[in-house]
């Protein structure tokens, strides 16, 4: 294994006036904020089930985290992952230390069919983004352009700095082009990275933006920042970050929203206003799962609510990166998941069902 697989989890270990547009007009009060929210939660939703099937198969993808998803054309899913397992699974439920292990990949779902794709070949599966001879790339939110031709994913890469185990650190932000037919990669090009904000949180699209949601990982804190792009493609136009009070071209005018998100968490549109779902990062390793509103894609974020509680967390087992899966909502149902992985490598080798992702129905009602 080339470094360890909770890697990820121990990251948490007045410009306006710049010739760009000043900030819309967003409505001072909404009922996505003004509404009392309850939650009610059910665990195990699809398609969890399908997944752990297919997992125990070890015909493929064994078990990853990140767990991003991308509506594509001809009614197919891209699960997006990072670190990931590859088979065969053992008969009593564990997997082989010559089990291949890779940096990203894709499941592609139609209908109940899945199918993994990696780089490499078969019999010499790689990383979809082959990594650098110094470090990897890690898999961040991803979203399609030009039409559904091009599935659009956000990378962190991530550079060695000597053979200790946490001898390591993030370098720079980029963005890997795939082909949505053939899933080649098609480009990898540089983004925005001078500010200490990993812009691979989340990416939203909303009234001609996309908006894109970094973190600012310190460590025991991290924050969200907000930048924004006109139209799909994160590469065809100059980048605005958000001030607080308007939109700059300097991405060090970026300001912190809001402390305690994940590195990885959601922003959609929820009612009239905005739902943010994230891990709570205030607690080390928190096995709380919380939603927040705003009427603003840039916040201010108020009104946190217990959406759950993930009950594997204790012992060495932790959860974290919580999010929505927007294109997959039912209504008032949200589909949210969670990772969980192990501080000890060793039990994920001995359970195959550990490192895989959970999904949560997730309800949202007024209170009475």
């Amino acid at each position: 294994m080339s470094r360890p697989l909770v890697a990820v989890v121990a990251l948490s270990l007045t410009a306006a006036g710049l010739g760009m547009p000043a900030a819309s007009a967003t409505p001072s009060s909404c009922s996505a904020v003004s509404t009392n929210w309850t939650a009610r939660t059910t665990p195990h939703a699809a398609p969890e089930s399908l997944l752990n099937a297919y997992s125990n198969s070890g015909k493929g993808w064994t078990g990853a985290d990140s767990t991003y998803s991308v509506a594509l054309p001809g009614r197919r899913t891209a699960w997006i992952f990072s670190d990931t397992f590859l088979g065969p699974v053992n008969p009593d439920g564990s997997r082989p230390t010559t089990a291949p292990f890779i940096n990203n990949s894709f499941v592609i779902q139609q209908g109940k069919s899945l199918k993994t794709v990696t780089g490499g070949t078969a019999t010499k599966p790689t990383a979809l983004i082959p990594p650098p001879s110094d470090g990897w790339y890690w898999i961040g939110a991803a979203q399609t352009s030009h039409a559904g031709r091009d599935l659009d994913v956000t990378a962190l890469r991530f550079v060695r700095t000597g053979t200790g185990q946490w001898d390591w650190h993030w370098a720079s932000n980029y963005l890997a082009r795939f082909d949505t037919k053939t899933f080649k990669l098609k480009s990898l090009t540089p983004l925005p990275s001078a500010a200490n904000v990993q812009w691979s949180g989340w990416l939203l699209r909303d009234r001609g933006y996309t908006y894109i949601y970094g973190v600012e990982d310190l460590g025991s804190s991290k924050y969200q920042h907000v930048a924004r792009v006109r139209g799909d493609d994160l590469t065809a136009k100059p980048w605005e970050y958000w001030t607080g009070s308007g939109w700059s071209s300097d991405e060090s005018a970026s300001v912190r929203v809001l402390e305690g998100v994940a590195n990885e968490h959601s922003v959609t549109q929820f009612k009239d206003g905005y739902l943010l779902v994230t891990h709570d990062t205030k607690e080390l390793f928190s096995k709380r799962v919380i939603g927040y509103f705003s009427c603003s894609p840039t916040g201010p974020w108020v009104n946190p609510v217990e959406l759950y509680q993930a009950p594997e967390t204790s012992g060495n087992i932790i959860t974290y990166n919580s999010h929505e899966h927007p294109e997959l909502r039912r209504g008032n149902e949200l589909l949210v998941s969670y990772n969980v992985n192990s501080l000890v490598s060793d039990d994920l080798y001995g359970d195959v069902s550990i490192y895989r992702p959970r999904f949560l129905a997730v309800t949202l009602a007024a209170a009475k």
